[in-house]
């Protein structure tokens, strides 16, 4: 019994000055500066989104330009994803070395250089050189990001301002869906002559150079991380930046981050694993099968086939383009919701619900396209009352996926793991989102060639509803609690 009781009052002095240093941070934040440096890292977010989202449009105009089939088609769209999966796998390790900011700024660059060479590619090998390399960007910031993000918030508004991240993505799918479609609007389509007589599906792509300028632009203004200075041992430009964001707590901000590093190394990849075993921890399993739920859901599949998958469902370009800005536009919408939530109710429920959410809306469009008709070109063709319950039930799963999945994955990537391995763990478990992405992207071509929508999104439906008990097995719940204590 004294045994226990001696147990207990050791628990409660650990856990006293964290929970003093909280209350002390909460009150003196600087909750305008906070959501500037986090905005800005989120533009990375903005761009990863836009990058994304700017393929949608272009597919069918590729096609054409460089005479692609389905095959090719599919690597044209997913020759990103594989640089996307090498550029998550490096960044981490990458920013544990040489800090956060440097590694954005290079991103930037990266961005604006395959913005640029992917608008100029007269071939398909030339395009995917430059879509790899933006892969690279964009696997990097949907690393750094949340890394950077959960770093520098305050535990009471880490969970809302992690949330940016994802706000930032859709934001960027959204402004490629209406950039794409003002273009192709203007034009008359994709692979006709825009300004200056150059097709427009180049300049859906040169757009993303402007985000990418002002990403730049902005990581010259914000700080270091300051838990990655503490890392590095210097203590005096942590506490330069932590006055900023909570003045008055840094010295005991930064004695409680030395003593969760709790060795006297820098972060490596070597911390993944379990102390003497080859074993990798369980927690990063869990990062990674939460990385690959999401993409196997087949969210990326509305976002990167979206004009694709309307015509084939029986729709024409204009109204296909039309429905990627609604769907861009509820995703948007939905982020709201989980931002207000999930600092109220937690991580683990709003996962819950959205895989319940998204199993059932996808179960009805495998229904709907399962049972539809062929018009005469063998096209999938929908009643008019199918149609609109197949859109309906389409942005019901963008509301119940942007509500959960979209958001809150990336949240509990940011802040699940502790200090030594954080970095390398996001990075081990983007890398795995994004292989799941490139499986995800090269494949549906090839269903909906020999499947059908139907059963392309019978798959999808599964996966959701195998989230739905994994979540309840295995996710733990982090609301609430700082950084430290993970």
């Amino acid at each position: 019994m004294a045994e226990h009781n001696n147990k207990n009052n050791s628990t409660q002095d650990s856990v006293a000055p964290a929970a003093q240093i909280a209350a002390a941070e909460e009150q003196a934040v600087s909750v305008a500066y906070v959501i500037f440096i986090s905005a800005v890292a989120a533009i990375g977010g903005f761009l990863f989104g836009f990058d994304s989202g700017v393929i949608n449009g272009t597919v069918g105009a590729l096609e054409k330009a460089f005479n692609a089939n389905d095959v090719a088609t599919g690597f044209n769209v997913a020759s990103v994803l594989l640089g996307c999966a090498l550029g998550a796998l490096l960044a981490g390790p990458i920013a544990d070395k040489v800090g956060r900011k440097p590694v954005m700024i290079i991103t930037a660059i990266i961005f604006a250089v395959s913005a640029f060479g992917s608008g100029i590619a007269e071939s398909s090998p030339e395009f995917i050189f430059y879509r790899l390399l933006g892969g690279l960007g964009v696997g990097a910031a949907s690393v750094l990001a949340p890394a950077y993000i959960s770093e520098v918030a305050p535990a009471s508004l880490r969970g809302r301002l992690a949330t940016l991240q994802q706000m930032a993505i859709v934001l960027g799918l959204f402004a490629a869906f209406l950039s794409n479609f003002t273009i192709a609007s203007y034009t008359g389509g994709a692979s006709e002559a825009g300004w200056l007589g150059i097709d427009s599906w180049r300049w859906m792509f040169w757009m993303e150079i402007i985000p990418a300028t002002l990403f730049f632009i902005g990581v010259l203004l914000i700080p270091e991380s300051p838990r990655f200075l503490v890392a590095q041992g210097e203590d005096n430009k942590a506490k330069g930046v932590f006055e900023r964001i909570a003045p008055g707590v840094a010295t005991a901000q930064i004695d409680e981050i030395k003593r969760s590093l709790k060795s006297d190394h820098k972060p490596a990849l070597r911390d993944l694993f379990i102390e003497g075993s080859r074993k990798i921890h369980p927690i990063i399993w869990v990062g990674v099968a939460l990385s690959v739920f999401q993409q196997f859901v087949g969210i990326n599949v509305v976002f990167y086939y979206g004009a694709e998958l309307w015509q084939a469902a029986g729709f024409d370009e204009s109204q296909s383009l039309f429905i990627n800005v609604l769907g861009g536009v509820t995703n948007v919408a939905s982020t709201f919701i989980a931002i207000a939530l999930i600092d109220k109710i937690g991580r683990k429920p709003l996962l819950l619900i959205g895989s319940t959410g998204m199993a059932i809306m996808l179960s009805i469009l495998t229904y709907l396209f399962s049972t539809a008709g062929l018009d005469e070109a063998g096209k999938l063709a929908l009643t008019d009352a199918n149609g609109t319950f197949a859109l309906v039930a389409a942005n019901l799963y963008i509301v119940f996926f942007g509500m959960s999945w979209g958001p809150v994955v990336w949240v509990l990537l940011g802040e699940m793991f502790n200090n030594r391995i954080r970095g390398a763990a996001l990075a081990l478990a983007a890398s795995a989102q994004w292989l799941a992405n490139f499986l995800v992207t090269m494949t549906f071509p090839i269903l909906l060639t020999q499947t059908g929508l139907g059963g392309a999104y019978g798959l999808y439906a599964s996966s959701a509803l195998i989230s739905l008990f994994f979540v309840h097995r295995y996710v733990k719940e982090t609301r609430g609690r700082r950084l430290e204590e993970m």
